[in-house]
């Protein structure tokens, strides 16, 4: 399984901020993922990306985001972190890689662009093979021949192209990306009926088209736990500590920062041990946890939206089990918040 953080904000964020900076940084959960047990794959070192749109649209660059990525380890590229103490923007991307579906190749590594549009996903597709040639024949021919690589998660892009009214569209609004991911998780779920596949599929899509963003954290089942997925959100993100200890403050009503991501980039040191209460809250330090099955909106106004999807996988008030995603590489957060209090990365 992979991690991925993304951050929207009034301002232009320096990506180290986001990337090397904070002692929980994407980049070193890469090697250190404090919600992820994966004894198979214990670290994400196949690959990484971060894309990023600029902050001043410019006739000649295009709206279009940039995308760098390699193969390497992000915590062994050196160009990453040179270009991070560099680039600034308002809406980042960032995706650390271990491979699930898909060779270990520049073309597999995330975020997928097309257009106006990037997309990450954290998961994978259950029994991919049975209904990759399916899920083919139902794209657009620019939808496919988009993709590059050999993911399954380059295919669920593609198939949510196809979902959308005009893939190459200079704008998009809200609620056409909602529909679009609706639409593409419903297929999913069709093609894996008809194929009569039976294990589940872990959907956790984002995509964005620079001020817009839709984030998943979905699985097909109504028994499981889907993917991890955090949100957090404020008007300050800065280093509150030496050693890269950062924090989100909140200073008024107002949301000039909201992240969301796989796992909390901050944790509060020197807090006492969560209660009862925190952990019904679901919450750690400075970061809420998204339901299992959820959708989410971030407006260009900033506001957050959390909507319910419901489906034939809709399970209200069920508890659901964490032995499908501990399998598959997952350590369920309210399992582990107790643990994750007081802790320092490691060496």
């Amino acid at each position: 399984m992979c991690r991925f953080v993304i951050y929207k904000g009034t301002s232009p964020v320096q990506l180290s901020h986001l990337l090397t900076r904070p002692c929980h940084s994407i980049i070193n959960q890469a090697f250190d993922s404090r919600l992820r047990l994966d004894r198979r794959r214990p670290m994400n070192g196949d690959g990484f990306g971060v894309g990023w749109y600029d902050s001043v649209y410019d006739e000649e660059l295009g709206s279009q985001p940039c995308i760098f990525s390699s193969v390497t380890p992000a915590w062994n590229n050196i160009n990453l972190t040179r270009l991070a103490e560099k680039i600034k923007s308002p809406l980042v991307f960032g995706h650390v890689r271990a491979t699930t579906a898909g060779s270990l190749s520049l073309d597999n590594c995330h975020p997928f662009k097309h257009g106006k549009l990037m997309f990450m996903h954290n998961g994978g597709i259950g029994q991919w093979p049975l209904i990759k040639r399916s899920l083919q024949k139902a794209l657009s021919d620019v939808a496919f021949n988009m993709v590059q690589g050999n993911t399954d998660s380059e295919w669920a892009f593609a198939l949510f192209l196809s979902k959308l009214p005009d893939p190459d569209a200079r704008t998009f609004t809200p609620d056409i990306l909602r529909r679009a991911m609706l639409d593409t998780i419903a297929s999913l779920n069709d093609l894996a009926e008809a194929a009569g596949v039976t294990e589940p599929s872990l959907m956790n899509f984002c995509v964005t088209d620079g001020d817009t963003v839709v984030v998943t954290r979905y699985i097909s089942s109504d028994k499981d736990e889907a993917a991890s997925l955090w949100f957090s959100s404020g008007t300050t993100f800065s280093e509150d500590a030496e050693g890269g200890h950062y924090k989100m403050s909140k200073a008024d009503k107002r949301e000039n920062i909201i992240m969301v991501a796989s796992e909390p980039l901050t944790f509060e040191r020197g807090a006492p041990h969560l209660t009862a209460q925190h952990s019904a809250d679901n919450s750690v330090a400075d970061w809420m946890e998204i339901k299992t099955n959820t959708l989410v909106v971030i407006t260009p106004r900033f506001n957050l939206l959390q909507i319910p999807i419901v489906d034939k996988f809709s399970a209200p008030g069920t508890v659901r089990g964490i032995e499908f995603a501990q399998e598959k590489g997952f350590l369920n957060p309210r399992k582990a918040l107790s643990s994750l209090v007081n802790i320092s990365p490691s060496p």
